[in-house]
């Protein structure tokens, strides 16, 4: 099944999501519907606020990028729970777009290494390190579940330049080709 995609306005993508356990109802439906709906609407990355629940749970898959990233070629993950340890490196700008913030990308500077501690599909613990582009997909994903968009980490005068169009995306003037889900007005 795809879920509609919830856009800006909308009050569960600023909502800190909740942690699920092994007996979340449907949670193993509802990742492989969160891969269908992020595949039916060309993302990298999805995270369950996006599709109006508030839960810990991201999807990721990289393959889409892996022309330009190598490192992206193979990178498919479900994170249940992720809990960032930790994150360095140098700061790099780099040009983010979300599904829920249709037809606008920014460039945005986030470390360049991270250290996540999440659950598995098969709720095996792990503690991972990524870099580069890898790591920047579970930065913003996770910012998801904080209740953060990218557009909360863009410049001041860049969101003062932006205001309008985000209001008028939150009013639903846009166009995409995947289902979406407005705020309530």
């Amino acid at each position: 099944m795809i879920y509609p995609v919830t856009i800006i306005g909308h009050p569960t993508l600023r909502k800190r999501a909740e942690e699920v356990d092994q007996n979340y109802p449907d949670l193993e439906k509802i990742i492989d519907n969160m891969f269908e709906t992020m595949y039916e609407s060309d993302g990298v990355g999805l995270a369950a606020p996006q599709i109006n629940k508030s839960i810990r749970v991201i999807v990721i898959d990289g393959a889409p990028m892996a022309e330009d990233d190598p490192d992206l070629k193979d990178f498919k993950k479900v994170l249940i729970n992720p809990e960032m340890v930790d994150e360095w490196g140098e700061e790099k700008l780099f040009n983010e777009g979300c599904l829920s913030i249709p037809n606008i990308r920014e460039d945005v500077n986030r470390p360049g290494e991270i250290k996540l501690k999440y659950y598995d599909r098969d709720f095996n613990l792990k503690e991972e390190e990524f870099k580069g582009t890898q790591a920047r997909i579970i930065q913003h994903e996770y910012d998801h579940l904080e209740g953060i968009l990218f557009t909360d980490r863009i410049s001041p005068l860049r969101k003062k330049i932006l205001k309008s169009k985000l209001l008028g995306i939150s009013k639903g003037k846009f166009k995409v080709s995947y289902r979406t889900v407005l705020g309530k007005k």
